[in-house]
């Protein structure tokens, strides 16, 4: 199984959330959008553990079946569908979670996430957990 992680999945994860551990472990390949690493790092440089957060997220994308993922001309094509789609919609997410989104959906995989609004998203696939 592919999924993409949204930030609060990568929290829960270094919090120890059994559910989250689970569902990593059975996952071949694990996607987290440049987007996602950004939001980390905010949090980051906001917090009173850099060193060790920075460490940490480090450790983590170095493993194997992790893959950080750049937006390239699909991810962004696949961007601007979905701010039309959801604005027609009147379900509007936040910025950062349409590209999140679009990396979901373009990288055809299925979306940790506990933000409720991505079922907004027509198309995108749950991952269960």
């Amino acid at each position: 199984m592919r999924i993409c992680i949204d930030t609060n999945i990568y929290s829960a994860l270094k919090n120890g959330d059994s559910g989250i551990i689970d569902l990593l472990e059975n996952t071949h390949e694990i996607l987290i959008p440049i987007v996602v690493i950004g939001e980390l790092y905010a949090g980051f440089y906001i917090g009173s553990r850099l060193k060790e957060n920075l460490k940490e997220l480090d450790q983590f994308l170095n493993m194997p079946g992790i893959y950080a993922v750049k937006p390239d001309r699909e991810i962004a094509e696949r961007y601007g569908m979905l701010i039309k789609i959801l604005k027609e919609q009147g379900t509007p997410i936040p910025t950062n979670d349409v590209w999140i989104a679009a990396t979901t959906l373009e990288k055809g995989a299925k979306l940790a996430s506990y933000d409720a609004h991505f079922n907004n998203v027509p198309g995108i696939a749950k991952a269960i957990f």
